[in-house]
């Protein structure tokens, strides 16, 4: 199935899971996640979940994480519109956040960082295939991002739903090194 279709879909079928169902979903996706027994790194890059998409709020693994590795520091990214691009920002628990035009909660008083600081990032997506390809929302901005990382940056994607086929992925796009569903683990 072509991206375009894919996202069309997956936002349908995100859109309908109840408040209910998800948390179980989170729920079983970070058991999944312990059971990877990864050395967790200073830096992990994560996201703020767009609500009214459903999408997958990683705040479970994130608090797993400083659980494992206190000295965990959480980056979050902020869209540069003119370059398609993502930067990086440290947050703390005073960082103040605020909503851009995609509503996505971004950082606007942290500490910019550069992407090979990143030793985990946490990708969103819609729908992804067995080789670690991913289908975002279109713009590029992670794709572009992760260009610029370390190779040791280890890619993880969440998802509540098992792979499915991307008929047009392109010299653009960036693997995943991992992704989480519900009921599996795919290693790329």
């Amino acid at each position: 199935m072509t991206k375009s279709k894919l996202r069309k879909l997956y936002k349908e079928k995100r859109t309908a899971l109840s408040p209910a169902t998800k948390s179980r979903l989170e729920d079983l996706m970070l058991i999944q996640f312990q059971s990877l027994h990864l050395k967790i790194p200073d830096m992990l890059m994560t996201y703020a979940p767009i609500e009214t998409m459903n999408e997958y709020n990683p705040i479970l693994i994130e608090e797993y994480c400083f659980f494992k590795n206190p000295a965990t520091t959480l980056l979050y990214p902020v869209a540069d519109k003119i370059h398609n691009n993502l930067n990086i920002f440290a947050v703390k628990e005073d960082t103040l956040f605020e909503r851009n035009e995609y509503e996505i909660d971004e950082p606007i008083n942290g500490k910019e960082t550069a992407p090979e600081a990143v030793g985990l990032m946490i990708l969103p997506l819609l729908a992804f295939d067995v080789i670690g390809y991913r289908v975002g929302y279109g713009k590029g901005y992670y794709d572009n991002f992760i260009k610029k990382c370390r190779p040791q940056t280890i890619k993880i994607g969440f998802s509540f739903f098992d792979a499915d086929e991307i008929e047009d992925t392109n010299n653009f796009d960036e693997k995943m090194d991992i992704c989480i569903t519900p009921d599996r683990i795919y290693q790329f």
